[in-house]
């Protein structure tokens, strides 16, 4: 059994130029067009059971026409209505205004990125997701038998795309993806505490992957919570990859794109080639890196992606553009010049290109230390596993204030008790620029604003302020 169809690759690839053909018969000055086709299975738990399966296909067709320095975009699904979205897209244009020297891209040999396909996840079924979700529960009930997986499920794709312009670039492929969630609960006397970890590769995940038995570990650990004095007050925080990665992708990614920098929307903007960092940290966004969920070998216009260094020991040191993106920042007089860093994102076929980060890696000069290590370090703070509300963070400033209810104490390097809930707030720009320590796990993350993020647990000695409800 294979999830994806034979020959879907081929047929994308086929369908795509189809619509580059109405784009020739139109006149179209530019074009170009990405194409997605996806198939999968999938699986929810609720209430320590099996709630529903399911399996399907989608996908579509986003075709850009440039002319005279104007775009439009449209989307389809069905090639039979390709006529009309290229004329859709022309209207579009010939009503946008003008960004001086804007042009696609041309042909650029491109580095082919490996790890993207596996055959083991093409070869799963219901079946053998019907059996890691049984694995799952019965892994959770052995690791606390009071503890049941509330939500969460397994999902396995593979995905066919594909991208074409008229300035020569073709390039198609396949993926695959494998991803685990489980919202994990623990009613101790009618006291519910809970805790939610998940993984995702482009390769076949184990049956039972770490991020289960870490689910159970943070559900046992913030029950029966200690009383603390209330009150705001400064103090440092351990913030596990998890707890850390929401707050990070909402502020420190956008602050390194290039068109808000250049138009004051980033709490780095004019500080180009200064320390915006702990003088040992240093940020990479690594395109082509094996495997990756946001790598490849070229951006969503066809230029080549590439690793890069944007803060290299605490200073800024390179911003992300796309094609489009920086075309229209110099033509507005921003700034003098600037080129596609091959950071062009398409979220899907419904949505045009726009810049964004790939796969984002946090590294320390310092080393990194065990969790352990991390804790006698802290001394006298807090643990924090998750945060809610991270999306309310102001990426202009790197102010934030969320909640949490997965938050541990910590007194001379010992974990005492959970709280109940507690406030957290501070400025991300400031607690990174001070003391920073990082762990020796890297765990893969999701990103709100672009690309994977690639983080370890993370100690904040400074900038930051706990409110114990």
């Amino acid at each position: 059994m294979n999830m994806l169809p034979e020959g879907a690759e081929e047929r994308l690839l086929s369908n795509a130029k189809l619509i580059a053909k109405a784009c020739e018969q139109s006149g179209v000055q530019q074009w170009d067009i990405v194409g997605f086709q996806s198939y999968g299975h999938e699986l929810d738990i609720e209430a320590g059971k099996i709630t529903m399966a399911g399996g399907g296909g989608e996908g579509g067709f986003g075709v850009r026409v440039v002319e005279d320095g104007t775009f439009g975009f449209a989307h389809l699904v069905d090639v039979s209505g390709a006529q009309r979205a290229v004329e859709q897209a022309l209207r579009i244009a010939r009503k946008s205004p003008s960004i001086d020297n804007f042009v696609l891209p041309s042909e650029q040999k491109a580095q082919r990125v490996g790890g993207m396909c596996d055959q083991n996840i093409l070869n799963l079924g219901p079946d053998d997701l019907l059996e890691q979700a049984d694995a799952i529960l019965n892994a959770v009930k052995s690791a606390d038998k009071r503890a049941i997986v509330t939500g969460g499920g397994v999902g396995v794709s593979a995905t066919a795309s594909c991208l074409l312009n008229s300035e020569g670039i073709l390039e198609s492929g396949l993926s695959t993806s494998h991803g685990i969630g489980v919202q994990v609960t623990i009613d101790n006397d009618g006291k519910m505490t809970s805790s939610y970890q998940g993984d995702s590769s482009r390769t076949r995940l184990v049956d039972v992957p770490d991020c289960v038995a870490h689910a159970v570990d943070w559900a046992v650990k913030t029950q029966n919570p200690i009383e603390v004095e209330s009150g705001a007050k400064d103090a440092p925080v351990l913030m596990t990859s998890e707890g850390f990665s929401p707050l990070f992708s909402v502020v420190v990614p956008p602050a390194m794109m290039g068109q808000k920098l250049v138009r004051k929307e980033s709490f780095w903007t004019g500080k180009m080639n200064q320390n915006v960092m702990s003088e040992d940290l240093s940020i990479h966004d690594n395109g082509l890196l094996e495997g990756g969920f946001s790598s490849g070998s070229r951006d969503s216009e066809g230029v080549p992606k590439r690793n890069q260094s944007l803060v290299e020991s605490g200073r800024l040191v390179n911003m992300l553009w796309s094609t489009r993106d920086a075309a229209q920042q110099v033509a507005e007089g921003r700034i003098e010049s600037a080129n596609s860093t091959g950071s062009a994102v398409s979220r899907s076929h419904q949505s045009p290109p726009s810049t964004g980060a790939s796969e984002l890696t946090m590294t320390s000069s310092r080393g990194s230390r065990s969790f352990e290590q991390l804790l006698e370090q802290l001394d006298d703070g807090y643990v924090i596993n998750g945060v809610m509300g991270a999306h309310t963070a102001n990426p202009t400033s790197g102010d934030f204030s969320v909640t949490t209810s997965s938050i541990l104490r910590v007194v001379d390097g010992e974990i005492v008790g959970p709280l109940k809930q507690a406030g957290l707030s501070g400025n991300l720009a400031k607690a990174l620029s001070g003391n920073v320590v990082l762990g020796d796990d890297v765990r893969r993350q999701g990103s709100y604003s672009s690309g994977s993020m690639h983080l370890p647990d993370v100690l904040l000695m400074e900038g930051l302020r706990v409110n114990p409800a």
